[in-house]
């Protein structure tokens, strides 16, 4: 080899070397159930695609310490028993912590989670007593569960009526009719009995395209001063249009977070849902900086950002969901040295604070006692064919909160 050809052969092997991180021994691996064929293929395909590019982003900048995240993701269709099945398989694959999916699995597989020492995270779903660490050591809610989500309908309902020298004497509650529907229930009437309005419930079964009769029911004879609708999958859109087919003002329903997302307003038509509102607990639409370098990322790679990308809630969901996993192994690391599991990966969540990923969420703080993070919201609305922001972030009852942790 000619002195020449050899110097040219180094200056490559340098140039590969800078533009690839040097890894550490091991991987590190995190589980991601998702749904991107079942019931809830709304969220899914756009929740999880952001998930994996946010540890992509990672991966590209050296990972965690030197070490590559992988991401095991395995599609449940939102049924329990593919969830508790493959959360074994992740198991065995080594994963150090879990990202779960839907509000019943979540309720089947805490035991488990908790005698394996592996954290999970339900991230404005599954069961809001988990809000307590001494109770529910390996779960972690992350962001705003349900019965947070239920008071700060409450509280916004409460204080727009105010503002229109209005008073509230009727509330409907119109919800899917299964656990993740149900989990707000006993709060709800907390605060009809609190703030004296009448509270009628309104049940939709599964699969939860077909409430004609409820809907009826709320605007022809019930006849209340607001709706919250907790609904999620094919239902919020469903709801949409049958609100809006017997004449009732939409800007008068408030949805929790799972029916407040682009696919939902496509699916019933942006016009239609005009003056439509919902719960966000992530920020919605494109300028975060972490948003932004992920379409770097892709430009730098020649390619177009991820088309997922533009159904903004559920995308930035998914990157809030990997980020704390994220954060939480950095944490783990820093304390405990490269070898963790997730009983290191638990404490590693506990000592989340100040997380905001460039403002897409208000300042993240996780401790032993509160594994929620605070349940802050924002209420955000379709106007002229997109969502709008209406408020800051907020929370709201938090005596009612604490009391209901208490007695469950």
């Amino acid at each position: 080899m000619t002195r020449s050809l050899a110097l040219t052969l180094a200056a490559v092997l340098a140039l590969a070397a800078a533009a690839s991180p040097v890894w550490a021994g091991h991987e590190i691996a995190v589980g991601l159930q998702c749904d991107r064929v079942g019931p809830t293929n709304t969220i899914g395909p756009f929740l999880c695609p952001g998930a994996h590019d946010y540890v992509k982003l990672v991966n590209k900048k050296g990972g965690v310490d030197g070490h590559r995240v992988r991401v095991i993701e395995i599609d449940i269709k939102y049924q329990v028993p593919l969830a508790v099945e493959s959360y074994e398989k992740m198991k065995q694959e080594g994963i150090v912590s879990l990202m779960l999916y839907g509000t019943p699995q979540t309720y089947a597989l805490t035991p488990k989670l908790t005698e394996d020492r592996i954290p999970g995270t339900a991230p404005g779903f599954g069961r809001a007593d988990a809000t307590d660490g001494t109770k529910y050591p390996y779960v972690f809610p992350v962001a705003a569960s349900y019965w947070s989500q239920a008071t700060a309908a409450v509280k916004f309902l409460l204080d727009e009526s105010k503002k229109q020298g209005k008073k509230v004497g009727k509330v409907a509650f119109l919800f899917y009719d299964n656990p993740a529907g149900r989990e707000p229930l006993p709060i709800l009437e907390t605060l009809a009995r609190r703030e004296g309005f009448e509270l009628r419930t309104f049940a939709v079964p599964p699969p939860g395209i077909e409430m004609s009769a409820q809907v009826l029911d709320i605007g022809g004879r019930f006849r209340p001063d607001w709706v919250i609708t907790h609904l999620f999958g094919r239902s919020p859109s469903v709801s949409i249009k049958e609100l809006k087919r017997v004449g009732y003002p939409l800007d008068r329903v408030v949805s929790f977070v799972w029916g407040a997302a682009e696919s939902d307003v496509e699916a019933a038509g942006w016009a239609t849902a005009e003056g439509y509102l919902g719960l966000q607990y992530a920020g919605v639409g494109q300028d975060f900086p972490v948003i932004q370098e992920i379409v770097k990322m892709y430009r730098d790679e020649g390619q177009a950002p991820p088309k997922e990308m533009a159904h903004s809630v559920y995308y930035n969901r998914g990157v809030l969901w990997a980020a704390v996993h994220v954060e939480a192994i950095r944490n783990a690391i820093k304390k405990f040295g490269p070898q963790i599991k997730g009983e290191h990966v638990k404490q590693g969540f506990e000592m989340i604070k100040g997380v905001t990923l460039g403002g897409l969420v208000p300042p993240l703080e996780i401790t032993p006692n509160d594994h929620e993070g605070g349940g802050w919201v924002q209420v955000w609305q379709v106007k002229g064919g997109k969502w709008t922001r209406v408020t800051d972030w907020f929370k709201a009852y938090p005596d009612i909160l604490q009391e209901a942790l208490k007695k469950s």
